[in-house]
């Protein structure tokens, strides 16, 4: 983007599963864009984006929430969504939900473009990696199976994380495994999604990391449930939530601090 063009018309999609249970990572997503220079809306009518519907199988579900995303959406120029399973919907599995209504099939099309993953939206779109962001804690990162698979962010959150002063990143042993998640998948089939689950908190572990961070918060959910079950005091956290600490804030609370940040 030229300096000092007048910003696109952007808007937060926080998703359900965040705004219902995970609300620090919105609020640091809102913090981190401010602190960029991007005013971020916040449209009070946006609901789920229907990912679960459309994975068991209820297009016509899809299509009302396709259809309700579009309305709430349509008039912002970027849409950024700090989850790579979410942001990848309306590209997706918008178009065939919508398959049997043209005028929502065009409607999506149209739309799909400027809906965008955080860590996409603050490489490619704002041109940084350096946010500015303070974090003096061990630290490995789990790659979601959408992000690698589908979204395709490759290695633009760990340059993030990189990027952030004092922090020491380790990475993940076998991390392009599957955590066992998968929404409904560890409904319908938890005996192997505990055991996969068992396999990267095991992963987790070996690395010394006190954190683990994420661009999905449903992949830290089921992780971190696993690690706090067994009994092992890491921390998980969205991505954004260490990008959007500063030297003010100060190491997180109750988590250890490296020792070269001492």
């Amino acid at each position: 983007m030229p300096p000092n063009a007048p910003h696109p018309r952007t808007a937060l999609f926080v998703t359900c599963l965040g705004d219902t249970l995970f609300p620090a990572t919105g609020r640091a997503t809102v913090t981190l864009l401010r602190r960029l220079g991007v005013e971020v809306d916040f449209p009070p009518g946006q609901s789920c984006c229907g990912q679960m519907h459309f994975n068991t199988g209820y297009r016509k579900e899809t299509a009302k929430l396709a259809r309700h995303f579009v309305d709430t959406f349509g008039d912002y120029e970027e849409i950024v969504v700090p989850s790579a399973s979410c942001a990848g919907m309306p590209a997706e599995a918008y178009p065939p939900a919508a398959a049997g209504d043209p005028g929502l099939a065009r409607a999506v099309a149209e739309l799909a473009p400027r809906v965008v993953e955080l860590t996409q939206y603050l490489t490619d779109r704002l041109g940084v990696t350096e946010v500015g962001a303070y974090f003096p804690h061990r630290v490995t990162y789990h790659p979601t199976c959408h992000s690698l698979r589908a979204t395709r962010l490759g290695d633009r959150p760990e340059r993030l994380l990189r990027a952030v002063k004092g922090i020491d990143f380790v990475e993940l042993p076998a991390q392009e495994e599957c955590c066992g998640f998968g929404g409904t998948f560890s409904v319908k089939n938890p005996a192997v999604s505990g055991a996969m689950n068992g396999d990267k908190a095991r992963h987790v572990r070996e690395t010394g990391a006190s954190v683990l961070a994420a661009v999905d918060n449903s992949c830290l959910m089921n992780i971190g449930g696993r690690l706090d079950r067994d009994g092992h005091p890491v921390r998980t956290l969205h991505l954004v939530e260490i990008l959007a600490r500063t030297e003010q804030d100060g190491p997180l609370p109750g988590v250890p601090v490296v020792e070269s940040a001492r």
